[in-house]
């Protein structure tokens, strides 16, 4: 699973960035709501931790509302991974991590804020909810946790309509039928779990305040704080 999950992401880095918003049909809201959540000062030096970082685009959207911000990026793609090191060229206070997040040793680290962006629905349930885990471990009390993602509904057919729903946008998109087809394809890698799922590993983690604050056919953002 992660080696083919690492190759499919190999292959898209370059055009990664250029197909989000033809692949994410609510692209604004998705991530701009997220940022508004965040109660920071605009010139406060937070720390961040990116969990599958890819090419760095939600660290660029913090780094752009707080620039200021540490950021810590990590992902297993290094060909994602070298994306975002073209993308913070010249930029200070950046650390970059090529590896795995769910095993990596995160022993003596700390963060204010820990983001991640369509990634963690690539996990099988139990590794999530470990990692919600390690997540709660890493925040100060008011820390912060918003995970940009996707999630199941519990109704396989309000799931069906979702996927059709999302299916004909990307179709109406404009993005050559070649790259929609590898759109798809990547999808193979995906393992959701439900929103309720999550919400209960999340608060099992520890979390007092756990929400989902938004969702558009399976896009989700999660939003808990410690």
């Amino acid at each position: 699973m992660a080696v083919n999950l690492k190759e499919q992401f190999d292959s898209i880095a370059r055009d990664y960035d250029r197909q989000r918003r033809q692949l994410i049909p609510c692209f604004d809201d998705y991530y701009g709501l997220a940022l508004e959540t965040l109660p920071y000062p605009e010139n406060a030096p937070i720390r961040v931790l990116d969990i599958g970082c890819g090419t760095g685009l939600f660290s660029a959207l913090i780094l752009t509302r707080y620039p200021n911000a540490e950021l810590t990026l990590i992902d297993l793609s290094d060909q994602m991974l070298g994306m975002a090191r073209q993308r913070f060229a010249g930029h200070a206070n950046i650390r970059y991590i090529l590896g795995d997040y769910t095993r990596h040793d995160w022993q003596g680290d700390n963060f204010d804020l820990v983001i991640s962006a369509l990634s963690i629905h690539h996990l099988p349930a139990q590794n999530k909810a470990a990692l919600y885990k390690t997540v709660y471990t890493l925040l100060p009390p008011g820390g912060i946790f918003i995970n940009t993602d996707q999630a199941l509904s519990p109704s396989p057919a309000i799931e069906t309509m979702h996927s059709n729903l999302w299916r004909q946008s990307v179709e109406q998109s404009g993005l050559p039928p070649d790259q929609i087809a590898k759109a798809y394809e990547r999808v193979l890698c995906d393992n959701p779990s439900t929103m309720e799922e999550q919400l209960q590993w999340l608060r099992e983690a520890g979390f007092p305040h756990a929400d989902c604050i938004y969702k558009y056919y399976h896009f989700t953002v999660f939003y808990a704080r410690k």
